[in-house]
């Protein structure tokens, strides 16, 4: 008798995926019997739901590389919930999509077990996701992220272009290393031997930036607009909260460039332009705000300091 071709002959292993459903049940708000997560909306007075979704990118390659999986969650996290931030939202919940060729309970675990870390610290409900094998689709040792945030605010609250005016302070936050962006270039630094494979300064999690953003809102302060550095650097991100006839200013030499950011540069592989392009430069979040806010803001929030500012003029970023 033919006995067939099973699931697991495939390449799904299904005792692996009910493994991993159990390592993460507690991590998930309301565990993961159901079919979709529920949440309750705050009161509000005239809400709006935000949303963002993104995703780890080439990083993984290189924490696989490395061996350091465990803050790729963080990662994950932090790229949906700071763009959240930057319209004023608060996160209300969050789903993750992890897909594989070979499912590795323990591995997946970690990661889950660093999204639920980084959705707590945020007090963003981790309510669900989606880990899926893909044996023939995806090579068996390799992995890929996206996640998904919703968030709410306040219409007459929301941050943005519209409420920026000439004059106003750009106030930088520190970043806490690359981030997620540029990592196909970060590898290929280490694969060619220029940059030292170093796993806590190229891998650092993600900052999170919701409870910065939360801060000044609580003490009233006026914030008008915040720019998630990411993907496209400064000149990219930074100019789409800026009103058409004004431009942002930023005068470099008013931080120190994180570790991991000097070390790539330092390789003396990376030219000028393509730095400012693909890394956040030392800096993870603007805040633009009126002066006399900044001191506020720059006394609420560890390592923040006044970066440039708002003046008139077309033509994108000016560095100065």
């Amino acid at each position: 008798m033919n006995p067939g071709i099973t699931y697991r002959d495939a390449g799904v292993d299904l005792d692996a995926a009910r493994r991993h459903t159990t390592n993460i049940a507690a991590m998930v708000a309301g565990g993961t019997g159901g079919f979709a997560g529920l949440v309750e909306m705050p009161k509000m007075r005239d809400p709006l739901l935000v949303s963002a979704t993104d995703g780890v990118g080439t990083k993984i390659a290189l924490a696989q590389k490395l061996g350091r999986l465990d803050g790729l969650g963080q990662d994950l996290v932090a790229m949906c919930v700071n763009d959240l931030a930057c319209t004023g939202a608060t996160p209300l919940f969050f789903l993750d999509y992890m897909a594989v060729g070979r499912l590795d309970p323990e591995i997946a675990g970690q990661i889950v077990a660093s999204i639920a870390a980084a959705c707590a610290a945020v007090g963003c409900a981790l309510v669900g996701g989606e880990t899926a094998e893909h044996p023939g689709v995806v090579a068996p040792d390799h992995l890929d992220l996206a996640g998904f945030a919703v968030g709410v605010v306040e219409r007459d609250e929301v941050l943005g272009a519209h409420r920026v005016r000439e004059g106003d302070l750009i106030v930088g936050i520190p970043s806490s290393g690359l981030h997620s962006n540029g990592f196909s270039l970060v590898r290929a630094l280490v694969d060619s031997g220029a940059l030292a494979p170093d796993p806590d300064l190229l891998l650092e999690p993600t900052r999170l930036y919701p409870n910065d953003v939360a801060r000044l809102r609580d003490a009233g302060v006026d914030l008008h607009a915040a720019s998630h550095i990411t993907g496209g650097g400064f000149p990219e991100n930074l100019p789409r909260v800026i009103p058409e006839g004004l431009r942002p200013v930023v005068d470099p030499t008013t931080w120190e460039r994180t570790a991991a950011i000097a070390a790539v540069l330092d390789t003396g592989q990376v030219p000028d332009e393509d730095a400012w392009s693909t890394f956040n430069m030392g800096i993870g979040m603007c805040l633009i705000l009126p002066r006399d806010a900044a001191a506020i803001a720059t006394g609420a929030i560890a390592g923040a300091r006044a970066i440039g500012h708002v003046e008139a003029g077309d033509g994108g970023l000016r560095l100065g």
